[in-house]
Formats: C-alpha cells, sequence, structure tokens
C-alpha cells in the first residue's frame, strides 16, 4: 500500500485517480480547492468504504499548500506519490483572450505543479524514495489556437518535468508525464460551446472537439494509466493515454513548423476538407448544428 496526495480531484480526472488508487487498496489524499463541489466523491468514499481523505488545498497559494502538506506529512508520515493533477483552462484567440486569463492558466497549471513538487521533494529525496506524475495533455506538445494559453503551460509543465526527472533519479525518485489525448471532460466540452470570435481558428478548434467526444475517452482511461504507472514502478519518462493521443502526435510530428503554421491558416473550407481526408471526421459547423 502506499501513501497517494493527488490534487484538483473534486471531478474528472482528478475524482477518478482518487477512486482508482482507493480500490485498489491504497491511501488516498484527495486535495482540491473548495471540498463543497465533491459531493460525488464524498458519497462514493463512503457507500465503498474507500481510504480516501479529503483535504482543502489552492495550488494557487504557497501558503496552502505549504498548510495542507505539512498536515498530511503530520498525519500520516510521508507521501509516497504525488499526482499533479489541477489545472484549469480557458480558451480563445491571444487578442481576445484577457491577460488576467493567460495569468491564471499558468498560475494553476504550471506554477501550482512546481509548488506541490517542491513541498513534498526534501522528503522524497531524504528517503530516496518516491514518484511524481504530472497530468499534461498532448497540448504541451501541439500548440494551435484556441489552446495558446493552455498549451504554453502544458509547454512549460514538459519542460521542466524532464529536467526534474534528471535531478532526481539518482535519489531513486521516478517521474512521469502524463498525456491525455481528447478526454470527455467539463474542459473538452466547454471547447465546443458556440463562440463568436473574430478568428477562425477558435470555431473550427470548437467543432472539431464537438466530432471528436461523439465517441468520447473516459477519463477513467487516463485515471488506470496513472494506477498503472505507480504499480508497474515504471521509469519511462512520457505517456500519452487516449485513441486520439498517439495520431495527433504523429500527425504533428509528421510536419515542420511551417506547414503547421500554413494548416492552422487555412480558410475554413480548406481547413475542414483537410481535417475530413486526414481524420475522416467532418466537423464542418453547419453538419453539427443539423445534428443538435
Amino acid at each position: 500500500m502506499k501513501t497517494i496526495l493527488i490534487t484538483g480531484t473534486n471531478r474528472g480526472i482528478g475524482m477518478e485517480t482518487a477512486l482508482a488508487f482507493g480500490r485498489a487498496g491504497h491511501k488516498v489524499f484527495a486535495a482540491m480547492r473548495n471540498l463543497e463541489k465533491a459531493s460525488d466523491l464524498k458519497q462514493l468514499i463512503k457507500h465503498e468504504s474507500l481510504a480516501i481523505t479529503m483535504y482543502q488545498m489552492d495550488v494557487d497559494s504557497d501558503e496552502s499548500v505549504a498548510q495542507c502538506i505539512d498536515a498530511i506529512m503530520n498525519e500520516h508520515g510521508h507521501i509516497d506519490v504525488l499526482v499533479n493533477n489541477a489545472g484549469i483552462e480557458r480558451h480563445g484567440s491571444i487578442e481576445e483572450m484577457p491577460m488576467a486569463d493567460i495569468k491564471a492558466v499558468m498560475e494553476t497549471n504550471y506554477f501550482g505543479a512546481v509548488r506541490c513538487i517542491k513541498a513534498v521533494l526534501t522528503k522524497m529525496r531524504q528517503e530516496k524514495n518516491g514518484c511524481i506524475i504530472n497530468i499534461s495533455s498532448i497540448s504541451g506538445k501541439i500548440a494551435c489556437t484556441p489552446l495558446s494559453a493552455y498549451s504554453a503551460s502544458k509547454f512549460a509543465l514538459e519542460s521542466i518535468t524532464e529536467s526534474l526527472a534528471q535531478e532526481v533519479k539518482p535519489y531513486n525518485i521516478r517521474v512521469s508525464l502524463v498525456e491525455p489525448g481528447i478526454i470527455n471532460t467539463e474542459m473538452a466540452v466547454a471547447i465546443t460551446e458556440k463562440n463568436n470570435s473574430l478568428y477562425p481558428q477558435v470555431r473550427r478548434f470548437g467543432s472539431l472537439f464537438a466530432e471528436s467526444l461523439k465517441t468520447p475517452t473516459p477519463a477513467a482511461m487516463v485515471s488506470d494509466k496513472i494506477l498503472e504507472i505507480v504499480e508497474s514502478e515504471t521509469w519511462q519518462l512520457k505517456h500519452p493515454v487516449g485513441p486520439t493521443a498517439e495520431p495527433f502526435l504523429g500527425w504533428r510530428a509528421s510536419m515542420t513548423d511551417e506547414q503547421w503554421v500554413d494548416w492552422n491558416a487555412q480558410t475554413d473550407e480548406e481547413w475542414y476538407d483537410a481535417v475530413e481526408s486526414t481524420f475522416g471526421m467532418n466537423c464542418r459547423e453547419e453538419k453539427l448544428e443539423k445534428e443538435k
């Protein structure tokens, strides 16, 4: 049995990950900003008698992270595994997105993960034991509108995770990146909502997500992978997850940077034709409107 700290557990991937570890017999510390928004998790913990303890923690706050992790350490002695899952998404064109939103995404998705890493790392290094799993995204390798701010935060997370892995391997601390594709979460659904952006890429990308979510990939697929990483004791750094992850990564890798820019700068008709010929997906807005 391991002790597992997971951030952002009130819903989606975080909640499924807490449940997966609890059901596998591990002791779970489920952290989140607002405990009142975790009624579903509370009910499942009680119904299944799972060893999951909920803690309030805001990863944007140095003080909140320190208080929560100190409390866990004082009560339970140590944390074997940290899963940095807490994240937010704001989408839109760079011109139209408020600066506050861009900063908020970086604060939570990047600096929030770094705060938690620094809070557990000294003890893991001293004990020469530990595992840190950062939840990234294929957006951490593929930059496109309207996920510019989100991608930037995940690119940054990928970079610091690679550096961290180099530093701590001599101390027997395993580090992994989980890179989900399009997963059926509230974040993904939000991208499909109608947007009156001046930039066509924003609308088109929403249509692509809407079409992809017709055959949704559940968040549990990601939690299963996280559990596998911990229990297998693998040293593999990067783990793409979901049916869209590898194809999208391969597709981007097949293009030069200039080709990628040109591909996304096409007219609407050219872009929709290209998506259909490449992925067999007709995600034209007029088609999706008729299907509603």
